[in-house]
C-alpha cells in the first residue's frame, strides 16, 4: 500500500465486513446506557476505536481497519449519539464522564490494557483518556489531530478556514444575525438548544453542513442534508463541548501533560490538507512526544474515509500485530 494512495478508494485497503460477536447496552449511570460491540477475535490483542464529534457515534466501516484474526476490537457510542440513549442529551456529558465510560467498558470486558484508536475528536479523548490512565493504554493510534485549544477552534468557527472555502462559510453564517458573527460557537447554541425542536434541526443541518463540506479533499464541498436525528445528536454535543472548551482546566492542557504519556508509544496519521484540524497540530504534538511517530498523507484531508489515510491506518494497524 502506497503512502498517497492515489486513485483507489478506501474500501480497497480495508478488511472484509464483520459482524459483532458481542453487543450490549452498558449503564453507565446519569441517566445514560451507551452502546458496546466487540467483533473480530474473541481473545484477540484488544483496540478501543473513539469516534469523532463529538456526537459523531461509530459506523459498521470502522470494524475493517483491523484483522479480524488477530484484534478484538471494541467500538462504542458516546454519550448522547449513535445507539446510545438519551439521544442527542448533553446532561452529565463531558470529557471526563467519557474517560470515565472508557475505564467502565475495559474493566467490564476484563481488559488489561488496549491499544486506543482514535480519530479528530476521537484522538483528543485518547489523549485526554492515556494522560488519565497512562497504563491503560499500550499504543495509541491517532488520525487528525484535535488538541481542543481555543486557537484550533477560532481556525474553523471563526473564519479562518471560511478563507479557502468563502462560500461554505457564507452559508454557515447565513442563518445568525450579523451581530452575532464575533462567536459562531455561542450563536449557534442558543439555537441548537431552543427547544424548538423544528429550529434545533434546521441549525443542527447547517452546523454539520459545514464541517462534512470540508472533510475531504475528495468532492468539492456539496454535500447532502444530514437525517433529522443524527444532525441533532452531532450539532448538540459537538457545540455543547466546544463551547465548554472540551472541559479542560486550562487552553493547552494536553500538550502541558504530555509527560505523563512518556512511556506511551503512538502513531500519527494527519492528512496534509486536512482543513477542520490543520496539521500544526499533530506535528506540535510530535515534536513534544519523543515516542511518537507522524506519518504526513499527501493529497489527503481529514476524513477517516479517505484512501490515503485509510491505506495508512491499517498499515500501522497491520504492523502493530505482532
Amino acid at each position: 500500500m502506497d503512502r498517497d494512495a492515489g486513485q483507489k478508494r478506501a474500501g480497497a485497503f480495508l478488511y472484509p465486513q464483520i459482524e459483532p460477536f458481542d453487543q450490549r447496552m452498558m449503564n453507565v449511570g446519569d441517566g445514560h446506557q451507551i452502546y458496546v460491540e466487540q467483533c473480530g477475535h474473541p481473545s484477540g490483542l484488544p483496540v478501543v476505536i473513539l469516534h469523532g464529534g463529538p456526537g459523531g457515534g461509530c459506523s459498521p466501516a470502522m470494524r475493517r481497519y483491523f484483522d479480524p484474526s488477530v484484534y478484538r476490537v471494541i467500538l462504542f457510542d458516546q454519550r448522547g449519539c449513535g445507539r446510545s440513549r438519551p439521544h442527542a442529551s448533553v446532561e452529565s456529558n463531558t470529557t471526563w464522564h467519557l474517560v470515565a465510560d472508557i475505564e467502565r467498558i475495559r474493566e467490564a470486558l476484563g481488559i488489561r490494557n488496549w491499544i486506543v484508536f482514535g480519530g479528530s475528536w476521537g484522538a483528543t479523548l485518547a489523549l485526554i483518556y492515556a494522560q488519565t490512565h497512562p497504563d491503560r493504554a499500550r499504543h495509541l493510534v491517532l488520525r487528525g489531530v484535535f488538541l481542543m485549544t481555543e486557537g484550533e477552534l477560532g481556525w474553523f468557527y471563526g473564519g479562518g478556514a471560511g478563507a479557502f472555502w468563502p462560500d461554505r462559510w457564507a452559508d454557515f453564517t447565513r442563518p445568525i444575525p450579523q451581530d452575532e458573527h464575533d462567536d459562531m460557537i455561542a450563536a449557534y447554541h442558543r439555537r441548537l438548544f431552543s427547544g424548538d425542536r423544528a429550529e434545533e434541526t434546521r441549525y443542527a443541518r447547517s452546523w454539520a453542513a459545514w464541517e462534512n463540506a470540508l472533510a475531504s479533499v475528495e468532492h468539492d464541498g456539496i454535500v447532502g442534508e444530514a437525517p433529522a436525528d443524527y444532525a441533532r445528536a452531532f450539532s448538540r454535543l459537538e457545540n455543547h463541548y466546544f463551547l465548554n472548551k472540551g472541559f479542560l482546566e486550562a487552553d493547552g492542557q494536553i500538550l502541558r501533560d504530555l509527560a505523563k504519556l512518556r512511556d506511551v508509544p503512538a502513531t500519527i496519521v494527519q492528512g496534509r490538507y486536512d482543513m477542520i484540524c490543520p496539521p500544526v497540530s499533530a506535528w506540535t504534538l510530535a515534536q513534544n512526544w519523543a515516542r511518537a511517530d507522524l506519518r504526513m498523507v499527501a493529497k489527503a484531508g481529514h476524513a477517516l474515509s479517505e484512501a490515503g489515510i485509510s491505506a495508512e491506518l491499517v498499515r500501522i494497524m497491520d504492523g502493530l500485530r505482532a
